[in-house]
């Protein structure tokens, strides 16, 4: 045999060997996992969800990947229009107190279950059960008995089944949801939008009560289906064929990473290592926007950035305290110098977002409640201090989730605080889920908020300080307060229900159990060959019908 021919062999074995690596292989992959032609859309969640889970789910590091997960009866188009979902159509009662919803032909959940009327039936009653963590039960207190049933402390078993069986939702066959309301709910078709209305497969949740906590027995019915779930680490979804509107969805998959400094997700979204950033760090966004980036994006949000006071902590308990810090701070400062994105200096709590019916917004008839004054909160931090028995402000810390953004503004509210009223502060920062569950606890002086819209309604922002509600977090309560609330919500009439939450917000900056800093904007960075990103008052980018050339 001659060198040439056993040259010609060797190479021969070589490319079957290749080809052999190729086939096994299943096709090249990308830097971020993903094959050769699959469109993965690669973003940063910022930090590990504290539950995938509807019912226990509280906050947008939860909602976020969750929304591409699952779907209501309704859902929100861009612009935040609300259409159809799972439900084709319903039919609202002449007093608007009940709504029958009718679910489309052939709904699956992403395992092949049939998804039924009586999955969303038994999704809200567990939201409800006593027995069931969920900090967002109240959101359901709309329908008729919820709110007997989900703060009973009833402990005969056949005497609580009654009190669920009271609760106004029932399904009247596989495709086919009544929901009766205590009064009428002119944003309810929006609210069931909502993630705590979402439905739980009955059938996954008897058999594997902690089927949400591992990518392998994760089930839902939304655009995407949860595949790998590394914890602390990424989550990966895939596109969910049993999704009804499965041709909509471009993608072939969502990858999230939970990467918290802001810098270094920047540097790998300018390394090309994801496709779309939120939030961005705000030297970023000044940069972005001074040079006209095609890549920046920036979008208004319902949403108000605050911080709470704990008001069972002395000196935090006495309100002319609370307004002395208050008044003490300068928010244009903090918007144009260290967040940069657009937002507003906030001078009371329901920001820009909700319409009245003279079609007026309801921040723009509110006005300011209140206008930075150092020396008046200099008077006002002795009156209060005093009024305690004190004769100076104790040093006290800022507690804040672990982001560049906050920090920065934290930094420059102690800064404040020390020139303006000679103050002692200190700054924790610690991980989102641990922020909220010292929140719960009110395990802290002063911490670092922000609430974003749960629909476009002002009482989406006002329900959260009632006395019952498991989002207030600020050991705050006030009656009147309560029963401004409970009047809004039963009056029929819309202009009286505005009137009454007006009176509600009042009370809200008089008391002052929190402090508000500035009505967000969202500007994020998406990159030029990524389409079909849009974003809504209450939502922070939605992905689901993107599209990656």
């Amino acid at each position: 045999m001659t060198v040439k021919k056993s040259f010609s062999i060797f190479l021969s074995f070589v490319l079957l060997f290749m080809l052999a690596l190729t086939g096994c292989g299943g096709g090249e992959k990308s830097a971020g996992g993903e094959k050769a032609g699959e469109k993965i859309l690669r973003v940063n969640n910022s930090t590990e969800p504290g539950s995938l889970h509807p019912a226990r789910a509280q906050g947008t590091h939860d909602s976020w990947p969750m929304r591409h997960l699952f779907v209501g009866l309704t859902m929100k188009e861009e612009g935040g229009k609300i259409v159809p979902a799972m439900a084709e159509k319903w039919d609202i009662s002449p007093d608007k107190k009940k709504y029958t919803f009718h679910l489309r032909d052939g709904l699956k959940w992403s395992n092949g279950d049939p998804l039924t009327a009586h999955d969303f039936e038994y999704a809200w009653k567990y939201v409800l059960n006593p027995s069931t963590p969920s900090d967002y039960a109240w959101i359901l207190y709309y329908i008729d008995g919820a709110q007997q049933y989900n703060e009973s402390k009833e402990k005969d078993p056949q005497k609580l089944k009654a009190l669920e069986d009271k609760v106004g939702v029932k399904a009247l066959d596989d495709k086919t949801l009544e929901v009766k309301l205590k009064n009428p709910t002119p944003f309810f078709e929006e609210l069931v939008s909502f993630y705590t209305y979402f439905p739980i497969d009955k059938k996954v949740q008897e058999q594997n009560p902690n089927w949400a906590n591992d990518a392998k027995t994760f089930v839902s019915n939304g655009p995407f289906k949860l595949v790998e779930w590394q914890h602390k680490s990424h989550l990966k979804m895939a596109k969910n064929e049993n999704y009804f509107e499965k041709d909509r969805i471009k993608l072939d998959g969502i990858h999230w990473t939970m990467v918290e400094d802001e810098n270094t997700a920047w540097q790998s979204f300018r390394s090309g290592d994801y496709d779309l950033l939120y939030p961005l760090p705000s030297d970023v966004i000044g940069q972005l926007k001074s040079s006209n980036s095609p890549e920046f994006k920036s979008a208004i949000q319902f949403a108000t950035y605050f911080y709470r006071f704990n008001t069972t902590k002395k000196p935090f308990n006495n309100k002319k305290v609370r307004l002395a810090l208050t008044l003490a701070i300068d928010r244009n400062t903090i918007t144009q110098n260290v967040t940069q994105g657009g937002e507003k200096p906030a001078f009371g709590y329901v920001g820009p977002g909700a319409k009245e019916p003279s079609g007026k917004e309801f921040q723009e008839v509110s006005g300011n409640f209140f206008k930075e004054d150092v020396a008046l909160a200099k008077r006002l931090l002795a009156e209060g201090l005093k009024e305690e028995g004190m004769t100076s402000m104790p040093k006290f810390t800022i507690l804040y989730n672990t982001l560049d953004a906050h920090k920065r503004i934290a930094e420059a509210i102690q800064e404040m605080w020390r020139k303006n009223l000679g103050l002692k502060v200190g700054l924790e920062n610690v991980e989102f889920q641990v922020k909220i569950d010292r929140e719960h606890k009110l395990d802290y002086d002063v911490s670092r908020s922000g609430w974003i819209a749960d629909y476009t309604d002002p009482m989406t922002m006002l329900e959260m300080f009632t006395s019952y509600s498991k989002q207030n977090d600020t050991g705050w309560k006030n009656k009147e307060y309560d029963a401004l609330i409970d009047q809004a919500q039963k009056a029929a009439d819309q202009a009286k229900r505005m009137e009454l939450m007006h009176k509600a917000e009042k009370i809200l900056m008089d008391e002052m159990p929190i402090m508000p800093i500035y009505f967000y904007a969202m500007p994020y960075a998406v990159k030029e060959n990524v389409t079909g990103v849009y974003t809504v008052p209450d939502e922070y980018p939605v992905m689901k019908y993107a599209d990656k050339k």
